[in-house]
């Protein structure tokens, strides 16, 4: 059962949640839980303390996981996606035989009703549809960002992306939009490979299947680069070990950016490090949701973003493990779970 909002918290039924591999590391992390942190809906009941002003029934909205309280240092620094005082619905709000029932992220996108704090929605356009909204949520707002924000790519810079699914492909349109000159997608899969041409990428590379001969990579981008490296070089596997990767495809005082947010332990041959390169490891993209949200919808009506073009396939709620296996074989960009019915 969803209960009604209570204080700053509106209802939203979810029109639509994307499928993440997040979502599958998230099957290990707990307990019984509500599923999904890609969505996008319609509110349908505000609580006290909203004015209708800011958020109203039948107001079509975005969601963010990372809900920021707008108040703590992180925040007040301009640094929302790293809230240290998260605002957080009490676990009691969505019940299961009477007992609560947690939710992913707080979100829990992947049913038909879920209550979130207002600082977790944001208001998307008419003409952006549910199942395009729902994976901005995450994967584009993650891969895009992170390109844009967090390394804030250099106009006719070059830029090399390892793994060109959702996040990747993301971070290609993102380079895209920051004017970079050459772009060099790198995958296992040919389709997505092809997928990331149509996306603005300039340059492909087939990567080996053993990470041991990912060192073939690097002798290819330098090949592409005069011999240099990239300025800019994107992981977006989330395979562990590939988390060093894009040191060796940056040129000296280049940028390597770990997109994927590998949390394992790893070795790094540290001469990687050298000279003056930098390794950054972004969380979701330094999502600011007022300013970023409202970007991303812009883009995608001027035909800037490409969206259905990410959207490999839709599934039922019943196909969430075929959804998995097809998302762990490259089957699919962009996986999506249609939740409106009308």
């Amino acid at each position: 059962m969803v209960h009604p909002p209570e204080e700053a918290e509106v209802l939203v039924r979810l029109g639509a949640s994307g499928i993440c591999h997040t979502d599958f590391d998230h099957m290990g992390w707990s307990g019984p839980e509500v599923m999904g942190h890609e969505g996008a809906g319609t509110i349908i009941e505000v609580g006290p303390g909203i004015t209708s002003a800011e958020l109203a029934p039948g107001d079509r909205v975005v969601l963010n996981w990372a809900i920021p309280c707008g108040r703590c240092f992180q925040c007040s620094q301009g640094a929302q996606h790293l809230c240290e005082d998260q605002p957080v619905v009490s676990a009691d709000r969505v019940t299961c035989a009477g007992q609560p029932l947690p939710r992913s992220f707080g979100l829990g996108t992947m049913s038909e009703l879920t209550v979130v704090r207002r600082e977790a929605v944001t208001k998307i356009p008419d003409r952006l549809s549910f199942q395009c909204a729902c994976i901005l949520g995450c994967g584009v707002m993650t891969g895009f960002g992170s390109a844009v924000n967090a390394a804030a790519i250099a106009p006719r810079s070059s830029v090399a992306v390892i793994g060109v699914g959702g996040v990747g492909l993301s971070v290609v349109q993102g380079a895209v939009y920051c004017g970079a000159g050459e772009i060099i997608a790198i995958d296992r899969h040919r389709t997505r490979l092809d997928q990331a041409r149509r996306l603005g990428s300039t340059e492909t590379i087939v990567a080996p299947d053993s990470v041991e001969d990912f060192g073939q990579v690097a002798s290819a981008v330098r090949e592409l680069t005069d011999g240099r490296g990239v300025d800019y070089a994107f992981e977006c596997t989330a395979v562990p070990d590939l988390g060093w990767a894009p040191l060796a495809l940056v040129r000296n005082g280049g940028t390597a950016v770990a997109v994927s947010g590998i949390e394992q332990p790893i070795e790094v041959d540290m001469e990687l490090f050298e000279w003056d390169k930098l390794y950054i490891n972004p969380l979701y993209g330094q999502c600011l949701p007022d300013r970023d949200f409202p970007l991303l919808a812009r883009l995608y009506e001027d035909g800037l973003l490409k969206l259905e073009e990410m959207i490999t396939k839709t599934y039922g709620l019943n196909e969430l493990g075929r959804a998995f296996d097809d998302m762990h074989k490259g089957e699919i960009s962009k996986g999506v779970i249609p939740l409106d019915r009308n």
